[in-house]
């Protein structure tokens, strides 16, 4: 099905000068040991808050919030606001009062769940070969790019894993991720597919920065947070529908319609990728240039502000995209 993006890609949420004005300092990760044995203890369920230092237990929860489709956003070890969203959406859906805190209770219904939290994984020649290439910052440089595709192999495989590239290596301290046949530990990030019903909808909640699907039952199926407008292109509150999907878009840069735009900021079209300022896929919504996508930067979504549409990681907006339909209803609300 054609869909009409252009203009919603174009009033977005992520101005490209914005991007990088936008950008969140990552934190240096307190040491303590991440290994596989310790990540996969399932014996190990001490009550973790917001307090928690990084540690093996928080991150082994990350993994199964993860897979319970309450998404903790990118997996860093850390428990913030993404994780407490995560875990507060979990403790809700099952009914344990806890909530954004893991309790005795939140541990034993996450380790219903006993595949491993994390497991090996053998990188591909294809993994190597990429291409990859660095992402110019300049607008009118990266329009004359065929694609905006991966900057490194890191960034490839903490996409595919749903991980920070800075603790995927520290997983995997003193392996070389440029040789094919070298085997790394990778979180287990394999979601159970969710069952796209009839009578579902989208619910868009400013006021917690999160995005839920909801079965007709008013069940909800998944939540993930989200970066969602600004003080100068606020959410558009009210009941709208999803129009349409689609996969790889192209952005159509127009300076005259952002406010932070520079002087000299031309009119641009951005080829497609994971890098592309709406990411790998652009879900439609029936509020004229407006949108739910994906996003270059993981590590921003909940922590900064957007031109006004709702930017999720490319991997929880690429679930999302699977499960609407055209006319579903979305609501946006406070």
């Amino acid at each position: 099905m054609k869909i009409s993006y252009a203009r919603g890609l174009s009033l977005l949420l992520l101005g490209l000068a914005t991007v990088a004005q936008a950008r969140v300092a990552r934190r240096h990760v307190v040491a303590q040991p991440f290994t596989a044995i310790a990540i996969n203890d399932a014996t190990k369920t001490p009550t973790l808050t917001s307090a928690s230092k990084p540690g093996p237990a928080v991150l082994r929860a990350q993994i199964l919030l993860d897979r319970a489709h309450c998404s903790p956003g990118e997996i860093d070890g850390r428990y913030g606001g993404s994780m407490r969203l995560a875990v507060a959406a979990f403790n809700a859906s099952r009914k344990i009062t806890s909530g954004s805190n893991i309790s005795a209770a939140t541990w034993k219904a996450l380790n219903a769940d006993s595949a491993p939290a994390v497991t090996p994984y053998t990188i591909t020649a294809a993994d190597v070969a990429g291409p990859f290439a660095p992402i110019p910052v300049e607008t009118a440089d990266k329009a004359k790019l065929a694609a905006l595709g991966y900057a490194s192999l890191t960034e490839e495989l903490g996409e595919r894993f749903h991980v920070s590239p800075a603790l995927l290596q520290r997983l995997n301290r003193g392996v070389a991720f440029d040789k094919a046949g070298t085997t790394i530990e990778v979180p287990n990030v394999v979601r159970p597919p969710i069952t796209k019903t009839a009578g579902m909808s989208i619910r868009v909640s400013k006021s917690r920065q999160a995005v839920e699907a909801i079965d007709s039952s008013g069940n909800v199926l998944a939540t993930y947070p989200a970066t969602i407008g600004s003080v100068h292109d606020p959410l558009p509150i009210g009941k709208w529908k999803i129009n349409g999907v689609e996969w790889n878009p192209k952005f159509n840069y127009n300076p005259d319609l952002f406010w932070d735009a520079e002087p000299s900021d031309k009119k641009a079209k951005l080829p497609p990728g994971p890098n592309n300022p709406v990411g790998v896929v652009w879900i439609d919504l029936s509020k004229p240039h407006y949108g739910i996508h994906g996003t270059p930067d993981p590590s921003t979504i909940g922590k900064t502000t957007s031109h006004g549409c709702i930017r999720l990681t490319n991997w929880d907006a690429s679930e999302l995209a699977k499960l609407v339909t055209s006319g579903m209803p979305a609501i946006l609300e406070q």
